[in-house]
């Protein structure tokens, strides 16, 4: 099973494809989406949905995992405009006919080090040790991706263990 893990950004998208083999995870691929389109809303959008039906293609992950919205209260706006990215997303996935998987922050968070609001440097340190990285991935959008799989998995494998 192929999974890939989407950390949704308007100017960068981050994509990280894992496959479950006998007794382990692999790190098939991972990198970025760069939106090139400066301050041209529907271009960058269309990039993003170009890039992840590429990933989609190429690679043939079997779901997609991709991280929930929030917002804070200072910045609605911000909210709004990262669900525009995590639409285009969503629609590309549904496009491949390959099912969606969301997840809370937080639920990642607590599945990678038992702490849903553990900083970003736990986080780095969780992925560098999952996959025996010497170094976090650059920038962390490529970490966050790697995560939203990696929940999946750790999600999808205890529901095997339950049954």
């Amino acid at each position: 099973m192929r999974i890939v893990g989407v950390d949704p950004g308007l100017n960068i998208t981050g994509y990280a494809v894992v496959e479950r083999r006998p007794g382990k995870l692999v790190l098939v691929e991972a990198g970025l989406i760069r939106g090139t389109s400066r301050g041209d809303l529907p271009a960058r959008l269309q990039e993003i949905h170009e890039g992840i039906s590429d990933v989609i293609a190429t690679l043939k992950p079997d779901v997609l995992a991709i991280e929930e919205l929030y917002s804070h209260y200072e910045r609605p706006r911000t909210a709004i405009l990262m669900g525009h990215a995590r639409g285009v997303i969503c629609l590309a996935a549904t496009q491949a006919g390959i099912p969606l998987k969301s997840y809370a922050s937080t639920q990642i968070k607590r599945m990678l080090t038992g702490n849903g609001r553990a900083p970003k440097s736990q986080m780095q340190r969780a992925i560098c040790h999952e996959f025996g990285l010497s170094a976090p991935p650059e920038p962390p959008d490529v970490a966050d991706a790697m995560a939203c799989a990696l929940c999946h998995y750790y999600l999808e494998r205890q529901l095997i263990v339950e049954t």
